[in-house]
């Protein structure tokens, strides 16, 4: 080869170096920023954001291992605080549903700009709390959606009697695709304590985690992003000493 031709190679080598470096650098994974950019969001309560310091959820998504084109259920989303940073994240590349309890923001949150593409489903799933009942009831849990890449609750599993929360686990594990994330915050109980008018609000992790696995997931890991000392675990998560920066577990299972 003689050496104009070497030099053309050498150019068309290069050239395609830079052209895959550019390729790679515009599809580097913004997620991270994402949420960030949602968190700052003009239209996000000011009460919201007072407690991303202590709910990090840039961290504890990462630590599900969320990314912006994922398809992901929210259980129980309450009055939207994740769902507020949930929604944008997935709105360009992912799809977001909710299900249980989503009267709230279905009134709320969901007729709002930039919250269109959230769809409700599980319409027919029921959850209350039986008069002098200590925990409330799920009944016709199905989400009637499959191969989902994450489901996601944060501070609800406690909420459930027993067969709620079975109900809520084997409705997760059925929409999940294979090796789809199943991921749960709460407040710590202590191991074993019997129930109290303290602890009503709060699970004993290794009791989740028997009962997540017993529904057919691999427990995969946990994170001690909000392991919180001071909270001794006696006292209700709403008393004035603990509410705020309670002991919570974060776990994270996967689909067999």
């Amino acid at each position: 080869m003689d050496k104009k031709n070497i030099i053309l190679v050498a150019n068309i080598l290069l050239l395609s170096l830079f052209t895959s470096a550019a390729f790679a650098g515009h599809h580097e994974d913004n997620t991270g920023d994402l949420i960030k950019t949602a968190m700052a969001a003009d239209a996000r309560p000011d009460e919201d954001k007072v407690r991303d310091a202590n709910r990090k959820p840039v961290e504890t998504l990462a630590f599900f291992g969320f990314k912006k084109d994922m398809t992901v259920v929210e259980l129980i989303p309450g009055g939207g605080w994740y769902t507020r940073i949930l929604a944008p994240t997935l709105a360009n590349d992912g799809l977001l549903y909710v299900a249980y309890g989503t009267g709230g923001i279905e009134e709320k949150l969901l007729p709002n700009k930039g919250f269109e593409k959230v769809k409700v489903i599980a319409k027919d799933a029921k959850v209350y709390r039986p008069e002098g009942a200590r925990n409330y009831v799920l009944e016709n849990a199905d989400l009637g959606v499959k191969k989902v890449d994450m489901v996601l609750t944060f501070r609800n599993y406690h909420n459930f009697d027993a067969a709620g929360r079975k109900a809520m686990n084997d409705a997760a594990y059925k929409a999940l695709k294979k090796g789809g994330v199943y991921g749960l915050v709460d407040h710590t109980r202590r191991h074993m304590e019997p129930d109290s008018d303290e602890n009503r609000r709060r699970i004993d992790p290794v009791q989740a985690i028997s009962e997540i696995e017993a529904a057919g997931f691999d427990f995969v890991g946990f994170s001690n992003l909000h392991y919180r000392p001071v909270d001794k675990t006696d006292l209700e998560v709403g008393h004035a000493d603990v509410t705020g920066h309670t002991d919570r577990w974060t776990l994270k299972f996967v689909k067999k």
